[in-house]
């Protein structure tokens, strides 16, 4: 399961990078997929979609939003501890992936300009994130902001090579 996740991810993180340049270049522009779309055409995001289908909440990252997603790539769920992800997808561990996901999500659309202005962020999970920019980049808690502003039709995400752990 951890290796077909983990090339899921892989497989979205690919094709991310593909689509990431023209949503860049025209991050206002209007997008034609929503939030789980975008993520799920990318091979770097597979355990993300998985773990966002898994906690249900799919009907609610295609909602109208808009949401400011920090998305983990594959090969952030794969730094976790050996474990972790499967134990997170299990059924009764579902509050749990929930308060995970949710974590990585804040309302309303934060662009890379607005980010780095900022010190924390409220997340939807109720906590916050710290934000820390620099010469170096811009780091949410200890993960790097890797990729920024992948316009969607209903918010905006942005690359973390780390899972946010609240």
């Amino acid at each position: 399961m951890k290796s077909t996740l983990l090339k899921f991810i892989s497989a979205s993180v690919v094709s991310l990078s593909l689509i990431a340049a023209p949503a860049i270049a025209g991050h206002h522009d209007e997008a034609k997929m929503d939030i789980v779309e975008t993520a799920a055409s990318n091979s770097s995001f597979t355990t993300l979609v998985a773990a966002v289908k898994a906690a249900g909440l799919v009907d609610t990252l295609q909602g109208a939003g808009p949401f400011t997603v920090f998305a983990p790539t594959n090969e952030a769920f794969a730094k976790l501890p050996a474990g972790t992800v499967e134990d997170l997808l299990k059924p009764e561990n579902k509050d749990k992936l929930v308060a995970v996901l949710t974590y990585h999500v804040v309302a309303g659309e934060v662009y890379a300009k607005d980010v780095v202005k900022l010190t924390q962020a409220k997340t939807v999970q109720g906590g916050n994130v710290m934000i820390k920019a620099s010469d170096a980049g811009v780091m949410l808690n200890n993960a790097n902001v890797v990729q920024t502003d992948l316009k969607t039709k209903n918010g905006v995400i942005h690359v973390i090579d780390t899972v946010l752990l609240p």
